[in-house]
């Protein structure tokens, strides 16, 4: 059905077969969130090309950044790194995009509202040939990832016991805040590197190494160091 349509009329086409399953968004509320959230800038369904940004025919189940296309290098690393569009790591990237990838050029703040994600993402399913036809795949919906109660992003940092921390870090982050091929974590706002950390901690994003050095850390050292790498310039 979708390889007959043009961009854009995703939407009219599935409305004959809303999902219906428990917990799967609803196809076409999810066309009308891609219109007014993603359309500027990407295209979807027969036809569809690169723009602004890449096409996301078949996006389940791609790797991040391997679509003919000029990626930010940031994407382009995370896609070597092993990032594979799946329901959680899409969802956490349209809620913040940048809690998966630090540095990506898409000027988008996210869509916080979990039901109108919720609904985006039965509606980008709905364009990827396999699995979206088959019973037994990865539901559509499920709850937000990373999940942090606001207790979490509410702590207050101790940056002098983050630098006393920060060795480990520092091992291959730069401190001057050079990118040598490891990205820069200097002047990173505390949220933003608290959700990046919890994200590894989740298993969001895929570098194994940055998964185990999150993974040894405790909610009070994560806002350490994220109040010390803020203050550096």
């Amino acid at each position: 059905m979708i390889a007959a349509l043009r961009p854009g009329m995703l939407a009219l086409a599935v409305s004959a077969a809303p999902v219906s399953a428990e917990g799967f968004g609803d196809v076409l509320r999810g066309g009308d969130v891609f219109e007014r959230e993603c359309g500027a800038c990407h295209e979807i369904g027969s036809g569809a090309s690169n723009r602004v940004g890449p096409h996301l025919n078949d996006l389940f189940g791609r790797r991040a950044g391997s679509v003919a296309f000029r990626y930010s290098a940031s994407l382009s690393r995370m896609g070597a790194d092993g990032l594979v569009w799946t329901l959680e790591t899409l969802d956490a990237y349209v809620e913040n995009p940048r809690t998966l990838v630090s540095g990506t050029r898409m000027s988008y703040r996210g869509l916080k509202d979990a039901g109108r994600r919720a609904d985006l993402m039965a509606y980008l399913r709905s364009a990827t040939a396999s699995p979206a036809d088959i019973p037994e795949s990865a539901p559509t919906a499920r709850p937000t990832m990373p999940n942090l109660p606001p207790a979490v992003l509410a702590i207050v940092g101790d940056a002098d016991y983050g630098e006393y921390l920060s060795s480990e870090c520092t091992t291959c982050h730069l401190r001057d805040g050079g990118d040598a091929g490891i990205p820069a974590i200097t002047g990173w706002p505390e949220e933003d590197f608290v959700v990046a950390m919890h994200a590894y901690r989740q298993k969001l994003r895929p570098h194994p190494v940055m998964q185990m050095m999150a993974g040894r850390l405790s909610d009070e050292e994560i806002a350490a160091l994220a109040a010390y790498f803020a203050k550096l310039e």
